[in-house]
């Protein structure tokens, strides 16, 4: 049968066949997505310092995009300043501190726009740093967590003598576990650090530095506690950014390992179970009372939930398609009318 024959085609040179498309991605992917070939130290080192590079470029882009969102937040929120109630410091400081707070959904109510344009102003400010914090800040913070799981992964294994390669493919084997761990030790920090500052500087009880902490990174903001003082707002601008983006991306990685987890438990329970008479009889698409490989993998790949029956379907569609001769294969004579349409 096409599929049976297009499918087992693929077989014999399948893992070079996957190293191959791997190799092929842009470079401006994630280093944990890459399955890097065996390298001596200094050729893997390479490789990364030109992935870093790279990637620094697209963070520079994310920072500038920040920066210019605050800039025109602080503008318009400075030129209207007396249109909102509260307790003030400083006039720019105010502006961007009303800006972050507007924009991570913290809203604490100390200060609080009280005319229809700061209003207005308001929704649609806040509405732009969602899609802003939800969209390109979360990348970047995603990126910042991938960029130190080598380190992570080093300080691992420091009294091990592991080499670089080694451990990009620690990394690239456990790294939704390395990303959440890391979220959280920066979520644990940010607290700390959150919470001691509210306390020597804004002169808060410890427990309700603490409060105030945990009802700003999760943007609960009740209002009843808040900074206050001029130094505290600018503290505020980069902690409040830093920490609710923190905390999201903690409890997204932590849905992923969860994921991960049940995925890599149904793997198991695959491939431990008994074959039946009616697993074969299902795996057996071409119905000629045999499985091949290539029958018995898709089938398997199916139970495991990797694929489904619309990827399958989609896929021999195509190579119907392209199968102009209608032979059950694909040569160059098949694709050449294709190249040329």
């Amino acid at each position: 049968m096409a599929s049976d024959d297009a499918t087992q085609s693929l077989l014999p040179d399948e893992k070079n066949a996957l190293q191959r498309s791997r190799f092929r991605q842009p470079m401006n992917v994630n280093v944990t997505e890459i399955k890097h070939p065996e390298q001596d130290g200094n050729s893997s080192l390479k490789w990364l310092e030109s992935f870093l590079e790279n990637q620094d470029c697209s963070f520079k882009k994310v920072f500038l995009v920040l920066a210019i969102y605050l800039g025109v937040g602080t503008l318009c929120f400075s030129l209207v300043m007396n249109q909102i109630e509260g307790k003030k410091t400083n006039g720019i400081v105010d502006a961007v501190y009303f800006s972050v707070v507007t924009m991570t959904t913290v809203g604490y109510g100390d200060l609080v726009p009280h005319t229809t344009l700061a209003k207005l102003l308001s929704c649609v400010y806040v509405f732009a740093g969602m899609a802003l914090g939800g969209i390109i800040l979360s990348k970047a913070a995603d990126y910042i967590v991938e960029k130190q799981e080598i380190l992570l992964v080093r300080a691992l294994h420091m009294n091990e003598k592991t080499g670089l390669s080694e451990i990009l493919e620690e990394v690239e084997t456990h790294k939704v576990k390395y990303k959440f761990l890391l979220a959280l030790i920066l979520l644990f920090l940010l607290m700390i650090v959150g919470t001691i500052f509210l306390y020597l500087v804004e002169s808060f009880e410890f427990v309700d530095a603490f409060y105030c902490v945990c009802s700003s990174i999760t943007t609960l903001g009740y209002g009843d506690d808040s900074f206050s003082t001029r130094a505290g707002r600018v503290f505020a601008v980069f902690w409040i950014l830093c920490s609710t983006i923190c905390l999201a991306q903690f409890f997204l990685y932590l849905a992923e390992l969860y994921t991960e987890k049940r995925q890599r438990l149904l793997v198991k329970r695959v491939l431990a179970r008994t074959v039946t008479a009616s697993d074969l009889e299902e795996a057996d698409i071409d119905h000629d009372k045999t499985v091949s490989a290539a029958e018995f993998i898709v089938y398997t790949l199916k139970e495991m939930g990797k694929i489904s029956q619309e990827d399958i379907s989609l896929v021999m569609e195509r190579f119907r398609k392209l199968d102009v001769d209608q032979s059950g294969t694909l040569t160059e004579s098949d694709i050449i009318p294709s190249q040329s349409s």
